[in-house]
């Protein structure tokens, strides 16, 4: 009986060690054990958020990494910012020149016919313009060169108004001065050498718009389903249906523009062929050019094309200032609430300031496009943000 009593007590002795040890009152050497064999296996070196710590050595590389790289991203910005330019005026173009295309293939074209055909016009149109200010452009300066001889006779000339200039300024000695120091040598080939960059750079720029606009217009339906491929397909219907509501609108938007820059140039035209004042047919297409500029554009027409009235005469100048505010007007209350109140619904205010702040950051070709990116902007404000907010 004592010797099966003595394992029975020990068993029993045994049970309320592991039982104390359970409940966490006095842990046994077993508990132990497992705790330190858990330190073992936890990773060392970890802050209380869970991660591994880092040296600053490694934060500080990083950080110079990262800085580096963006001001190298900044710099290739800034370095190809002239041709992105042109690749957004190509881009743009193509968008405009859309509705049309589409206009030709739901007729039976195929879309390189359709495209070739509005591409060819958008290049007649620029031809022509170019054949209408070449000549006269060209006609002045030999004129200015047949003038040249004679207003050399007329410095020799002491009863001319340019020999009494020469003889109180001597503006001859003063131009030997600045040819023989050599700056004034320079700055003349600098200029002509400047003026040749400018015309190559030109014809470059408008050959490159030209051949990009060309190939966006050909292949924008694959462009825009490979852009759609990257948002997720449970959300890419309602995308694509904005994308195309917003170009469309930009779309309708350019050819109401282009009727109403085909309305002030053939106004211009009119005028400037009843009044008597030169160079009529390039004016009318520089002020239809103009026009696409909103806001500013006929304004600086204006301007220039009663700056020219002043080789007539002062009242015609004044007639013509007069001329422009009026058709201004006219413009703005009639002509563009026609023409555009199925392309755009764009505030006032919000017009002027995307124009100011596109003109500010592109010139030109960032008036012409800040209407259409306030469309398109306001669009997407209208279909994701304000009824996310509405339901908050």
């Amino acid at each position: 009986m004592s010797a099966q009593s003595e394992p029975e007590s020990a068993r029993e002795e045994h049970g309320a060690v592991e039982e104390t040890g359970v409940n966490g009152v006095d842990p046994g050497p077993t508990d132990a054990v497992q705790a330190s064999w858990k330190a073992r296996q936890e990773p060392p070196h970890r802050d209380p958020r869970g991660g591994r710590r880092r040296s600053w050595v490694t934060v500080g590389f990083a950080l110079s990494l990262g800085a580096s790289l963006a001001w190298l991203a900044v710099q290739t910005v800034l370095r190809v910012s002239s041709m992105l330019t042109l690749l957004l005026l190509a881009v743009f173009i193509a968008i405009s020149l859309e509705p049309l295309v589409v206009w030709f293939t739901r007729r039976g074209l195929r879309r390189g016919w359709a495209v070739a055909i509005v591409l060819t016009g958008f290049v007649v149109v620029l031809g022509g313009f170019l054949a209408l200010v070449i000549p006269p452009v060209a006609k002045e300066i030999n004129a200015l060169v047949d003038a040249v001889p004679n207003w050399l006779e007329q410095l020799h000339d002491h009863q001319s108004a340019i020999g009494r200039l020469e003889d109180r300024y001597h503006l001859v000695e003063r131009a030997k001065q600045q040819i023989g120091s050599g700056n004034g040598a320079s700055g003349l080939a600098g200029g002509v050498l400047g003026a040749g960059r400018m015309v190559l750079s030109t014809v470059t720029s408008t050959a490159i718009v030209i051949t990009v606009t060309l190939y966006c217009m050909a292949a924008l339906p694959t462009i825009k389903q490979f852009c759609y491929r990257f948002v997720a397909a449970s959300r890419r219907e309602r995308v694509e249906g904005v994308a195309e509501e917003i170009m469309n609108r930009i779309g309708k938007f350019m050819l109401g523009n282009l009727v109403t820059s085909g309305i002030a140039g053939v106004a211009t035209f009119g005028w400037c062929a009843s009044t008597g004042v030169p160079y009529a047919a390039a004016l009318g297409i520089f002020t239809a050019l103009m026009d696409l500029i909103p806001i500013v554009g006929s304004t600086l027409a204006g301007i220039v094309v009663s700056l020219v009235a002043l080789s007539v005469s002062l009242p015609i100048a004044i007639a013509t200032a007069v001329f422009y505010v009026v058709f201004r007007v006219a413009e703005d209350y009639l002509i563009v609430p026609r023409t555009m109140k199925f392309a755009v619904d764009v505030h006032p205010l919000v017009t002027v300031l995307a124009v100011l702040v596109g003109g500010a950051l592109l010139g030109i070709i960032g008036a012409l496009v800040a209407i259409p990116a306030a469309v398109a902007v306001g669009r997407v404000l209208d279909e994701y943000v304000f009824p996310k907010k509405e339901r908050e």
